[in-house]
């Protein structure tokens, strides 16, 4: 995987306010802390379960992971 999942998480950010992906997307946009260089499924939910209280419910993350993983393998281009 080249492109990070916080990478493919701001191609979300503009949307209707009321999606919860929108709303994840810049809520990580705005944490400063937020792990940008990881494809690390492990380290993100991790840090998002600690820290992400931002994130409606972890299966938001769950679901854009699942999207990212399929999108980013060679058999999805």
């Amino acid at each position: 995987m080249e492109k990070t999942f916080y990478r493919y998480l701001l191609r979300f950010r503009y949307g209707h306010a009321e999606d919860p992906i929108v709303r994840f997307a810049n809520g990580a946009y705005a944490d400063h802390s937020f792990p940008k260089g990881s494809v690390d499924y492990e380290e993100l939910s991790g840090y998002l379960e600690l820290n992400g209280d931002y994130l409606e419910s972890m299966a938001v993350f769950d679901e854009l992971w699942e999207q990212f993983v399929y999108e980013a393998s060679p058999r999805a281009r």
